[in-house]
């Protein structure tokens, strides 16, 4: 096992650190279990240009697939902002996306929405999501998350940090069986990478 880049079963320490936060405390209802889960630790280039240590909780299916894309993304050098667990922000994924922060696992519902996100199921990953909004219609209005993303709307203009298809981001999570939300219709969510097995 790669000293840096692993994944294994939660700890006692990490399940206490993640109930009744990203994991609700009352477990009779969802859908999902500690024993579902795994802890993974990976190493990321910074937009400083520094190497830092990140922490992300994903479904067991994808550990293995998360722990090679991260690998391959800083093996090229790839800039993340942030990896931390969703629990820092207090499960408030509008806190964490607008700090940019890169996460997975939080048990949640997809915005507006009544839905269980693969978040929840912990096939989601979203990658610097302040430059890669969530972009819905609802009423014919246009909805973006996080806030402080407004000025990424524009998918024409160049700027540092963007998602696109031929970005290497998206080409790595593609090559492991991900799908990518910027190939949404209708809604798009260019942070967002999910894999449902």
């Amino acid at each position: 096992m790669d000293k840096e880049f692993y994944y294994c079963e939660l700890s006692d320490e990490i399940k206490r650190k993640i109930t009744g936060i990203s994991f609700p405390s009352n477990q009779d209802s969802i859908r999902i279990s500690y024993d579902d889960l795994r802890y993974v630790h990976v190493l990321y280039v910074g937009f400083d240009g520094k190497h830092h240590e990140g922490e992300l909780i994903v479904n067991a299916k994808i550990a293995c697939d998360t722990v090679s894309i991260f690998k391959e993304l800083f093996e090229a050098g790839y800039e993340i902002e942030k990896i931390r667990l969703i629990d820092e922000y207090g499960a408030d994924d509008e806190l964490s996306m607008a700090d940019n922060n890169s996460s997975a696992f939080n048990y949640r519902v997809i915005a507006n929405t009544d839905i269980l996100s693969n978040h929840a199921l912990g096939l989601a990953i979203d990658i610097n999501p302040m430059y890669n909004p969530y972009i819905t219609f609802i009423d014919g209005k246009m909805n973006v998350a996080p806030d402080n993303s407004k000025l990424y709307v524009n998918r024409d203009i160049e700027f540092p940090h963007k998602i696109t298809s031929e970005d290497l981001c998206c080409v790595v999570f593609k090559k492991y069986g991900f799908e990518w939300g910027g190939d949404w219709e209708g809604k798009k969510d260019y942070q967002h990478f999910d894999k449902n097995n």
